[in-house]
Formats: C-alpha cells, sequence, structure tokens
C-alpha cells in the first residue's frame, strides 16, 4: 500500500533490475515459470481435496501438465544434461552406486592398493598421492552399503584433509 509519505521518495518508484545480463534474465524468467506451474498445481490439488473441483474437472486439468519429457519434446528442447538430473533426483556431486557395488568395491580395493604400493616405494610427494586418494575417497563415497561413519573413510578423510593442507611440492614425513 503506498502512502503519501511514499509517493514523495522517487527512488522508491524507480524499476528495480533483477538480472545484468540476457542469459540472467532467461533464468529469472525461467524460475518464474517453474514457480507458476508448480504454484498453479498447488492450488489445483488443494482445490480437489477440499472438494472445490470435481474429479473430472481435476482430472482435466491434470492432463494439461505433461510429462517431462513430452515437454521437453513439444518445446524442442536440447537438455540431456538437465533431463538427467531431474532422472536421477538428485545432483551430480551427490554419486551413488547405481547397483554396480562389485565395481565399487573393485575400484576401492585397487586405489588403495595403488596408495600401499607408492608409499612403500617411498613415493611421499603430496601431488603424486593426492589424486588417487581423492579418487579414493569420492569412490567410497559413491558406494552407498559404506556409512558415512564407517572407520575406512574417516580415516581416508583425514588423511585427504592432511594432504589438502600441503604445498604440491610437500612430501610425507
Amino acid at each position: 500500500m503506498t502512502t503519501i509519505q511514499d509517493a514523495n521518495r522517487p527512488e522508491l518508484l524507480e524499476e528495480v533490475k533483477l538480472s545484468r545480463n540476457a542469459r540472467e534474465r532467461e533464468k529469472y524468467d525461467n524460475m518464474a515459470d517453474l514457480y507458476a506451474v508448480i504454484n498453479t498445481l498447488q492450488h489445483l490439488e488443494k482445490a480437489y481435496i477440499r472438494d472445490c473441483v470435481t474429479p473430472k474437472e481435476y482430472t482435466a486439468a491434470c492432463d494439461e501438465y505433461p510429462t517431462v519429457d513430452t515437454f521437453v519434446k513439444q518445446f524442442r528442447l536440447d537438455c540431456p544434461a538437465a533431463l538427467e538430473r531431474i532422472k536421477e533426483d538428485r545432483p551430480i556431486t551427490i554419486k551413488d552406486d547405481k547397483g554396480n557395488t562389485s565395481k565399487c568395491i573393485a575400484d576401492i580395493v585397487s586405489l588403495f592398493i595403488t596408495l600401499m604400493d607408492k608409499l612403500r616405494l617411498e613415493i611421499k610427494a603430496m601431488d603424486e598421492l593426492h589424486p588417487d586418494l581423492r579418487d579414493l575417497m569420492d569412490t567410497m563415497n559413491r558406494l552407498s552399503i559404506l556409512s558415512s561413519d564407517f572407520e575406512g573413510k574417516q580415516k581416508v578423510s583425514e588423511w585427504l584433509a592432511t594432504l589438502n593442507s600441503m604445498q604440491a611440492s610437500d612430501e610425507l614425513c
């Protein structure tokens, strides 16, 4: 609600830009569209639950909202990475073994043996150990049967933190 005092303040009447460029503007437009669709579906669900719309009207309204795949095809969108993210229902940084438990276990064993061999060969340079240790941690995190408090994960995480605090040219003592 605008008051007389607010009308005398021209800075309140200035347009506020949400974006600095076309890409940001498109991002905000897309977010607004998604918000509108989700909000509309929420109101439709509430209306149906409260018997404000008949089952026939509800079904017809739901049919107007296509599946994600149908929407992508209808608007000829080229977004395979986005579709993959939607199908997996998690960010790419949160990995899963996808049923390949045996492969993950084999990778963990292989990386562990590689690290042990490097240490036995007196290879102690941070820049030579860090990539394998990071891969070991990533693979252990991907293996869904390992709990987050598994002692091996905690030890690898501690060693990774130690190496992360070192310079690339540093060596273990």
